[in-house]
């Protein structure tokens, strides 16, 4: 198939004849209780990337950091950011932004692509990755990290692995490192193992005998899991081997082994793990849990730095803001490096890495924070995603507006709907739109929604029902809801002077698990002064979190068009 450009794909593909909704602005804001302490000039504030950015993946060329985090089924994929001082980022592409890259079916939200790697060498950048349940492990290359990344290079000696890293020794071999079944029988649930194999660079593909490195994790004996996010360094005569232990949850930690010859054996550091946040006091204020799946980094200057995952729930393991990526210095003692000490929580705010300090980005990633679109340029920001691959051309920027074409694809069929979608970066925060929209048969609906998968997620907008006009809110909460219909609160348009095709304004506001869902008239254009928010309804639920919804991706605030089915 002949490469596309994402914009070049859509405009090569016909759209049929169905309703377009129309949406002037959106908004996004968001600020929680720990944002109002600003910290000091040589201070920086963690997470450095707020809302779903987990897996981080962090590398070095020259004074320049360039960073990826995991995507999983949302489209484009991969996102590559830049900095100079390891605090100030900004997305300069995704990786995966060709539909015909890769393909993401209709997986769940939470399958796709896991734990990215990026390194570089020699002026190539390579992106190691894992298409879950849509092709296995591969590689992809750029001359230019902003892009474009080229089509996977499949690696099937790593079959039913995940976490590929790479690893250039200074003999100029090249090792590449995955998270794979153990050999034999799996003794447990949750055991796995940390392979090893030599990867031919100009060829692309991976040579010699594959031997495993760690079986299990650090101590057999305790039956750990899930050792994942394998990653060679070279330091002071040792190979170091740095590996996530414990799953995602708040048991998460990051674990350290070292050995003099890069196929081991390695020994672990007695003092594991290296970062962890578990068997902290549970009731400790502003908690951060959950950190793990680490890189460490060397600045200009040589000092080491780590960035990794962690979540910052509202109450108990609940949050809907996704795993997010944080920065911590890494201290060296006896030979062995460490990210937090025992008993150590993570930092809000720490001493920024002794480099320049750059302009504030243009889109912030830390604190409290507003970003607007206007849809005046000529595609969208980066950081705009949809559910899965799009098999059609179905959205437009036009008129300093995007344009959704409503298809009769739902956010709940596991598909590819007409839905543009952004992170939610903040416990607090709040999402706002215009939208005019013109429904032409029952179940015509064009408006906000919030989503955190498939199975969860609530939606405010027009929709037509029984032939009216109303002002709706759709709820999915759970696959038992998806069988019996969406519940729906709905009032009738006219009778708050709501009409087809006029400008509607939509918000939907979360602190925590309280949602409000508001709207406004507007006066003529959408430059006009707007009407005071009325509230439409408010609820309470913890359905959009990942203790509920389960998975690994966190809620996102976007624009959507459907038709009736």
């Amino acid at each position: 198939m002949r490469r596309l450009t994402f914009l070049a794909f859509l405009l090569a593909t016909p759209a049929a004849a169905q309703p377009v909704a129309s949406f002037d602005w959106f908004e996004y804001r968001g600020e929680d209780p720990v944002d109002r302490a600003a910290p000091a000039p040589n201070q920086y504030r963690n997470p450095i990337l707020q809302g779903f950015y987990p897996d981080p993946s962090v590398t070095r060329v020259g004074s320049d950091f360039y960073l990826v985090t995991s995507t999983f089924s949302y489209f484009p994929g991969i996102p590559v950011f830049h900095s100079r001082d390891l605090v100030s980022w900004t997305q300069i592409g995704n990786a995966i932004d060709r539909p015909e890259q890769l393909d993401f079916k209709q997986l769940g939200l939470s399958r796709g692509v896991f734990a990215p790697t990026i390194q570089a060498k020699a002026g190539t950048f390579y992106i190691l990755n894992t298409c879950v349940d849509c092709g296995g492990n591969f590689l992809i290359t750029a001359k230019n990290p902003a892009g474009p990344w080229s089509d996977p290079v499949w690696l099937p000696d790593l079959e039913g692995g995940i976490d590929p890293s790479l690893f250039f020794d200074t003999d100029g071999k090249t090792w590449i490192l995955n998270n794979g079944p153990p050999e034999g029988t799996p003794q447990y649930q949750g055991h796995r193992a940390i392979w090893i194999q030599q990867f031919d660079l100009k060829a692309l593909k991976t040579i010699g005998p594959r031997k495993v490195l760690v079986n299990g994790g650090v101590d057999f004996s305790t039956k750990p899991i899930w050792i994942e996010g394998p990653h060679i360094f070279k330091k002071g005569g040792w190979y170091y081997l740095s590996c996530a232990e414990g799953g995602t949850a708040e048991g998460h930690s990051q674990v350290i082994l070292r050995s003099k010859t890069v196929t081991g054996p390695y020994e672990a550091n007695p003092e594991n793990p290296i970062l962890t946040q578990r068997g902290l006091d549970a009731d400790r204020e502003n908690p951060i849990t959950s950190a793990g799946h680490a890189q460490l980094v060397t600045t200009p200057d040589g000092k080491w730095w780590a960035t990794f995952l962690a979540v910052r729930p509202y109450a108990g393991d609940f949050y809907s803001t996704g795993r997010e990526t944080f920065l911590m210095p890494v201290w060296w003692q006896g030979g062995w490096p460490r990210i937090t000490w025992p008993g150590q929580t993570i930092p809000w705010t720490a001493t920024r890495p002794a480099l320049p300090i750059p302009p504030a980005p243009p889109v912030p990633t830390s604190g409290g924070f507003t970003v607007r679109d206007d849809f005046d340029g000529a595609k969208l920001p980066p950081y705009w995603m949809m559910l899965r691959n799009p098999r059609s051309a179905w959205y437009a920027l036009e008129g300093g507006a995007v344009k959704l074409q409503a298809r009769p694809v739902g956010l709940g069929d596991n598909a590819n709907p007409s839905f543009l979608a952004r992170r939610q970066q903040h416990v607090n925060a709040s999402a706002e739109t215009v939208v005019r929209f013109t429904p032409e048969k029952d179940g015509d609906r064009a408006g906000i929604a919030v989503l955190q998968n498939d199975d969860y997620w609530f939606f405010l907008g027009l929709k037509q029902v029984q032939g009216r006009l109303v002002l709706a809110i759709d709820r999915r909460e759970g696959p038992s809801m998806a069988a019996a219909g969406e519940t729906a609160t709905t009032l009738d348009a006219a009778t708050f002077g709501i009409a087809p095709g006029n400008p509607l304004a939509l918000r939907i506001e979360v602190k925590g698990n309280r949602y409000v869902f508001s709207y406004a008239r507007l006066l003529g254009s959408p430059d006009a002064p707007m009407l005071a928010w009325r509230p439409l309804t408010q609820l309470t639920t913890d359905a959009l979190t990942t203790k509920t919804a389960g998975g690994f991706v966190g809620s996102v605030f976007g624009m959507v068009a459907e038709s009736g089915k």
